[in-house]
């Protein structure tokens, strides 16, 4: 039997018949402050990428009930409608709001000195749109958001 399949393999690859390539996951890292500040305004994802990972480092020493961070990925015409209604969601739900089609992709709500990561499908985004990453805690998305882009 191990014959017969090895033997299939050589003729696949004699007909030129390949594996699928794999993913390609693409990461991003992002750090978020005591100062109510990320470290970069945009974020740029390839074209070529199939997934993204976006990873957050909280750099400061506030406790998250204090000072927590995360991000969240919307269209830019719907982050702050989405900021706002993570606000009415409260801490339970990390102030995102449940269910919510408008968020493509978020991260948990982390306090300083930990790190959290999210990993969605390029799928979920068009080349050449129009994107925001923010924090949604309450009163940060004014100062901690960027763009999110798609080249």
């Amino acid at each position: 039997m191990k014959k017969m399949l090895c033997m299939l393999g050589l003729l696949g690859l004699a007909l030129g018949f390949a594996a699928p390539a794999a993913a390609k996951t693409c990461e991003l890292t992002l750090t978020g402050n005591d100062q109510i500040q990320y470290n970069k305004s945009e974020l740029v994802v390839g074209a070529d990428c199939d997934q993204v990972k976006i990873t957050l480092e909280h750099v400061g020493q506030m406790a998250v009930e204090q000072m927590g961070h995360n991000v969240v990925v919307t269209e830019t015409a719907a982050f702050k409608a989405v900021a706002q209604a993570g606000m009415q969601a409260g801490m339970e739900q990390e102030y995102v709001p449940s269910g919510d089609d408008r968020v493509i992709a978020h991260t948990s709500m982390i306090g300083g000195g930990e790190t959290t990561s999210v990993t969605f499908d390029v799928s979920k985004l068009e080349s050449g749109g129009d994107y925001t990453f923010f924090c949604s805690f309450p009163g940060h998305y004014g100062m901690m958001n960027g763009k999110l882009v798609v080249k």
